[in-house]
Parts: structure tokens; sequence; C-alpha cells
């Protein structure tokens, strides 16, 4: 080990954020250092795993709902409340525990959702990095929010941030632009921001080259280091020879059966449709989704969650059987590399984007909430990697946008042929940022020489 030093690794308990953080302590582990993953006692209960991670220990905290978790707590509120209050004296007695059994902790990287951990990383003397889960052009904005230098509900029509595009107000995180849609989540968000300054470290997983302008400007605040695309190495640079996939699944995923489908399909021919682990899609929308995938002329694997699968219209599986597969669950990397695969449409989560960044897929975006329609905007107009699937006057993407942006994107043209393009550009600079010497991996290098010493 790198001077024996032991750094707690500590995400929200959810999928989207646990998987980054999980590839991030992998890949501290593969430079010397010693890894524990913290997670939630009912998440510890209720998680998988195909392939176990040597590198990395795991311990749990108590969010005060060990029984249930999130849907336990009578709403979101109630949920991240408890969690903070319960969960920091959990943090600090489990980083007690540690150094009383002489494995003490030297450092501790938090999810920046759980802003509360820093301060109990300070009042134990222990140093601190706060992990950005988002790109950092959402950063940006929300940080613009919690310093009072955008207002919100946002005035006009266009925001101007430093290091972005101009954005439409509809181009904002949803939780902004929506101003009081989901106030809990909204203070969580913003408040990654409240004690920010305090933190050892800024950990963005992003990497340079995708995001320079607006990197650039927050290496001017913070010790800022880009240290993404958190996906599992033999996806990337291939260096970690066991690092094949994300190690914790809250979903079991249909995998044979989607790989068995897939392997029967022309390449390119086939379009692959996730809106993720939480993103919930009304009845109306998955009909027109639905009627949007008959009307292609491409195969379609779509992933529907066993509470979704209700919304689909009557007889929909049985008349698709010959042109798609609708699977609860699916291994979202293998899918996403298969060569049969030619579109993705995705809800534009960031772990989402950045998959398919990474592995060259173009992608057609349906943004839900959150960041998702930030993260869309860079897919068609800053990377060219998509195009956007643009809602009506009642917020609803009809089957008629649905078909005719999957069919620019996957047949081809002048637009679809640059689209691809760029995505394999796109594809190559992620690799080449995780490879040895990368200016990620320049940056985990850093961090590691700084924590150690």
């Amino acid at each position: 080990m790198a001077n024996g030093t032991h750094v707690l690794v500590l995400p929200f308990p959810g999928q989207g954020h646990i998987n980054p953080m999980l590839q991030f302590a992998s890949r501290l582990a593969s430079k010397g250092l010693k890894t524990t993953l913290v997670t939630t006692v009912f998440i510890s209960k209720s998680i998988y795993s195909d392939h176990p991670i040597a590198s990395t220990s795991f311990r749990t905290i108590s969010d005060g709902f060990d029984e249930g978790g999130f849907a336990q707590a009578k709403s979101p509120d109630i949920y991240l409340s408890t969690f903070k209050s319960v969960g920091s004296q959990s943090l600090a007695s489990l980083i007690k525990e540690l150094g009383d059994t002489g494995s003490p902790v030297h450092a501790v990287i938090y999810d920046g959702f759980m802003a509360w951990a820093l301060d109990v990383a300070k009042q134990l003397g222990i140093r601190a990095a706060v992990f950005l889960t988002q790109s950092c052009a959402v950063n940006s904005i929300h940080y613009h929010v919690s310093r009072g230098l955008l207002k919100v509900p946002a005035e006009g029509s266009s925001v101007w941030l430093p290091g972005l595009p101009e954005l439409k107000v509809w181009e904002l995180p949803s939780l902004i632009y929506h101003h009081g849609s989901y106030p809990a989540w909204f203070d969580t968000i913003v408040n990654q921001f409240s004690n920010i300054d305090e933190a050892d470290w800024v950990l963005v997983n992003t990497f340079y080259e995708l995001e320079k302008e607006v990197v650039d400007w927050m290496s001017k605040i913070w010790k800022l280091g880009t240290i993404g695309p958190t996906i599992p190495s033999m996806y990337l640079d291939k260096r970690l020879k066991h690092n094949k996939d994300y190690g914790l699944q809250l979903l079991h995923p249909n995998t044979s059966a989607c790989m068995r489908w897939l392997n029967t399909k022309p390449n390119g021919s086939v379009v692959y449709v996730s809106f993720g682990s939480f993103a919930e899609v009304g009845v109306e929308q998955m009909a027109e989704i639905a009627w949007g995938l008959i009307g292609t002329n491409a195969y379609f694997l779509w992933v529907v969650r066993e509470p979704e699968v209700p919304k689909l219209p009557d007889n929909f599986k049985h008349m698709t059987r010959e042109k798609g597969l609708i699977v609860r669950w699916c291994p979202q990397l293998e899918v996403l590399k298969h060569g049969s695969v030619g579109c993705f449409v995705s809800h534009c989560g960031y772990n989402s984007v950045l998959e398919a960044l990474g592995l060259g897929v173009p992608m057609v975006a349906m943004p839900q909430w959150a960041d998702q329609a930030t993260n869309a905007k860079h897919v068609e107009d800053v990377w060219g990697v998509g195009v956007r699937a643009l809602v009506d006057e009642k917020g609803i993407v009809r089957r008629e946008t649905i078909k005719q942006c999957i069919n620019e994107v996957i047949m081809g043209g002048e637009r679809g042929n640059e689209i691809k393009k760029n995505s394999i550009k796109w594809k190559n600079l992620a690799i080449k940022a995780a490879d040895h010497g990368g200016s990620s991996d320049k940056n985990i290098d850093e961090f590691v020489a700084k924590i150690t010493s």
C-alpha cells in the first residue's frame, strides 16, 4: 500500500452515485491506496455482485432507515434530513472504530450530495475530497445558484455563464427551471457548495478535454481534478484486467437474454432505449415511445423497469416480438459495446451520457428531470454526438419526433454521419484521458501523491 494510506469512499445511496465512486475507488486501489466503500445498511442488503471487487473493502453506516432505505421514509425531505443527522453520527462512529482496530482513515472522499460528511471529517481532523457526480457544466450552474449569482427562478429567456454555451432557460437543470418542483432535492444539490471551500480537493467525474473551458474557470476557485470517465477499465484503457463491470447492482440485469438477442442482429441495426434506474415515464409518453419505435425501420432493445411495465400499450410486446426485445434491466455497458447497437435513446442521466461517449454510441436525447436537459444540450450542440427529441406544448415527445430523430441518427445521411464521426472522436479522447499519462490519469496520480505525503 502507498504508505498504508487508507481512504473511505462515501457515495450517496443510489446506483448512479455508487457506480462512479466505486470505479474511482478501484482506480485508487490500483495506485496502491487501501480503499473502503461505505454504503448504507439497507443498500448493503439490496445489492448483489456478479464480480466481487477484491481491491476494495466494504463497510456500512446507517441512514436511519435500515429496513427500507429511501422507500421507508415518507418523503425526500424526511429521508435527507434523517440521513444527515443519523449518517453523521454513524460515519463518525465508523471512522473511530476503524482507527481503534488498526485501520485508521487518512482521508474521506464524499459524494457532494452529502456535504455533512465534510463536517464529520473536519471534526475528526481528517482530510476530505468532495466527489461531484455531475458534469462540470451542471456543477457550475448549481454553484452560481448557491452563491446568488444566478437568480432562481431564472429571469429572461437565456443564461450566460463563464465557460458555458448560451443556455435557454429550459436547458437549465429542471430543479432550477421548474423551481419549487422538488425542494428537498434542490436544497441537497445546491448545498453541495455550502462548505465546499473547506474541502481539500474537488474531484469531478469528467475529463478535461470534454469540458475544458468550464474546468479552467472552476480551477481558479478550487483545487480541481477531473478524474473521469469512471467507466470500468476494460471498456476504456484496459489497464485494470479484472475491472470488467461496476461490480454492484441494485437491479438484476437479464444479461443472457439481451446478449443472445443482440448477437442475432446486423451491425448498427438496433436502437437501445433506457431511461435509467430512477426516472418515471408517464403513460402517454410511454405510448408515444412505443409507437415511435414501431415507426422506425430499426430493431429495438427497450429497458422497461417492473413498475413501468403496466404503462406499455396493450399487446405491445406481442405485436413487436419480431422486431423488439423488452427487458426489466440489462447490462448497459455490454449492450452499448455490442456491434449491433447503432443508437442509444437516453434520458441523458450523466452516467449514461459518459458511457455512450466512452463507447462511441450516438444518442437520441429525451431528458426527464434534474441535470438531464443540460446534459442533452451538450450532447447535441457542444459535443455533436446526438440529437434532442423535443417536447410539444404538453411536455410530451411525440412518436413522429422520436421516429425522425432515431432515423436521422441510425440511417446515415449527412448529419447522422457527422454524429457517428464525433462519437468516435470522443470515444478516443475518453480512452486517452484514462490511459497512462492521460489528463485524468495524471490528476489521479497527483491526488494519490498529495494524499500519501
